[in-house]
């Protein structure tokens, strides 16, 4: 926070010292007839043709009465940069004290609720804003900016910084999956690129499905009827508010979901290894040519793990064996996988696994890793070696798939009283400065699009999301750049979440204006855009889960595609 402070101030005072040219300026067009110079051609009255020493405009309308403004191109083009600049503090400061609380307090209600929210707060204000002031008519002319800025975020998060994010991140590709640090092969299309955890999976899926309020509201000009767009809209709201309420409830209760998923990932991937372990250990087949329990093997394994021979194995025995397997490759809490493995043997509910209970539990295992469609001669032949690898591998690459948060320690955090007052001051000034800035931003939109000819929806489409998104970009790409699977899993997660959110929240903000000041819903190729590229990439991370470097061409040129639909559909088709 302290190294934005000069820079806040010399924005700040860069705009007030337009504010008093630009308010000087504004005086001329008020001087009087004896401030005017006559062109000295005689038969003309001086006061009738004057020679101007001045460019006659109209005067500008301050937002709150006392910010700068101007009709100039480059005057407006210095205030969108300058505003431009404050929402990006903005949307600093608000991420900022954002992770300080997820620090604090942890997932939950943190991280599901006011952490998308807060991350959204931004575009929300601007979309808010560019509907809510002046008449219905400047409403409409105006609501663009808020549409440009909703498309802009959405198409530049999935596309641009999506890409950017695998180029920086890639590592080499073995097996189908990104190896973590390893970046030997260079910009190889194929064997290049980055891998992301289930869950992100799943997080692309909900982004996809966000998509379904831009359909509903759609349906009237889809049927080429002009009943029912009011309706429409309210439909919309409603669906929107409600996927939003779900999003957030299933953000809190992902961690403990998640944590569900890992747990039994990792008890799958306990029984793999210890059938694996039994099996090279075995003095013969486990299982009989019919594919029944090889009892006299299987006992010998019994006795082998009973050391203390009360013909019982315990919980310590147990530990013991897990211990002696060495499961490295995770992070492996062995009093709780002794645990588990107990009560899946257990069905007598004596705390203890006898010959007969270790027989069928055995055998239990054995018929999850071969299969349902395993032949018995599979099942006692060689080929259950090649079988129980695979299952082990696969345990393996699940549990890794998962991203197991408790891999790595926890970071401590300092002193909470001043970790708390930090993250309150960050997220109020964040708040402050997108509420107060986000007016005038729009306004000034507005006024260089009416200087330029330059439609409104093109400039907030192209420069407002590089203000509003720009924290999101560098935290993504930063974690990105650490070439590790948690480090992919969380930047492509917080990517699809970011459009979530512009698909619910803000979508939400902006029907609820369309509705309430009754406007028209006129933005079918800005839809169109939204949904291609929402579908698009949302199936592409749904499908996969490993993106090598050749998907970066599908990203990155769906950006320009975008720009060049929309351009074509409006101003060559007609489209609204």
């Amino acid at each position: 926070m302290a190294n934005n402070k000069p820079s806040l101030l010399l924005t700040l005072s860069l705009l007030l010292l337009v504010s008093i040219s630009l308010s000087s300026a504004r005086l001329l067009p008020n001087s009087t007839s004896s401030d005017l110079i006559s062109d000295g051609v005689s038969g003309h009255n001086p006061i009738q043709t004057p020679l101007r020493l001045y460019r006659e405009s109209q005067i500008c309308e301050q937002t709150y009465g006392f910010m700068p403004c101007t009709d100039t191109a480059l005057g407006n083009l210095f205030l969108i940069l300058g505003y431009g600049y404050l929402m990006y503090l903005a949307a600093t400061y608000l991420s900022s004290g954002s992770e300080l609380l997820l620090e604090i307090l942890g997932p939950g209600l943190v991280g599901g609720l006011f952490l998308p929210i807060l991350g959204a707060l931004p575009d929300a204000m601007l979309i808010l804003v560019s509907g809510l002031s002046g008449t219905v008519e400047t409403a409409q002319a105006q609501v663009s900016v808020g549409m440009g800025l909703l498309a802009g975020s959405t198409v530049m998060l999935l596309t641009v910084i999506w890409g950017t994010c695998v180029v920086v991140g890639k590592c080499d590709i073995e097996d189908s999956v990104a190896r973590d640090g390893k970046d030997t092969k260079g910009f190889s299309l194929a064997g290049s690129g980055v891998t992301t955890d289930i869950w992100t999976c799943y997080a692309a899926m909900i982004m996809a499905v966000s998509v379904i309020p831009f359909i509903v509201v759609q349906l009237p000009q889809m049927l080429h009827s002009t009943s029912g767009r009011h309706l429409a809209v309210l439909i919309a709201l409603i669906i929107s508010v409600l996927l939003l309420i779900s999003y957030c409830a299933y953000q809190v209760f992902q961690p403990w979901i998640q944590r569900r998923r890992i747990d039994y990932a990792k008890h799958r991937h306990v029984i793999s290894g210890i059938l694996k372990h039994l099996k090279m250990r075995a003095i013969g087949r486990l299982l009989t040519n019919q594919g029944e329990p090889n009892k006299e093997v299987i006992d010998k394994l019994f006795k082998a793990i009973d050391t203390n021979h009360d013909t019982y194995l315990s919980a310590s025995e147990l530990r013991a064996l897990i211990v002696g397997i060495r499961f490295d490759e995770i992070n492996l809490n062995e009093d709780d996988a002794a645990a588990k493995l107990l009560k899946d043997f257990d069905t007598s509910l004596d705390d203890k696994i006898d010959l007969e209970e270790f027989i069928d539990g055995i055998k239990k295992w054995l018929d999850d890793a071969m299969g349902l469609n395993s032949s018995p001669v599979d099942a006692a032949g060689p080929e259950s070696f090649r079988h129980i690898d695979r299952y082990h591998e696969k345990t393996k690459r699940d549990h890794f798939l998962l991203g197991d948060l408790s891999d790595e320690a926890d970071e401590g955090v300092e002193s909470s009283k001043w970790t708390t007052i930090k993250a309150v001051l960050l997220l109020s000034l964040g708040t402050v400065i997108a509420a107060a800035f986000a007016d005038p931003l729009v306004d000034a939109v507005d006024n260089f699009s009416s200087a330029t000819s330059i439609p409104s929806f093109f400039i907030s489409f192209i420069a407002l999301p590089l203000a509003t998104n720009s924290s999101e970009a560098v935290s993504a790409i930063i974690f990105a750049s650490r070439k590790k699977l948690r480090s992919a899993s969380l930047t492509f997660s917080e990517l699809y979440g970011a459009a979530t959110m512009n698909n619910v929240l803000c979508l939400s903000v902006f029907l609820a204006l369309v509705y309430v000041r009754g406007l028209v819903w006129d933005f079918s190729s800005e839809v169109l855009v939204i949904l291609i590229v929402c579908i698009v990439m949302g199936a592409l991370g749904s499908i996969r889960s490993t993106f090598p470097l050749w998907t970066t061409s599908v990203a990155f040129l769906l950006y320009p595609f975008s720009l060049a639909l929309v351009y074509v559909l409006d101003y060559k088709f007609g489209w609204s």
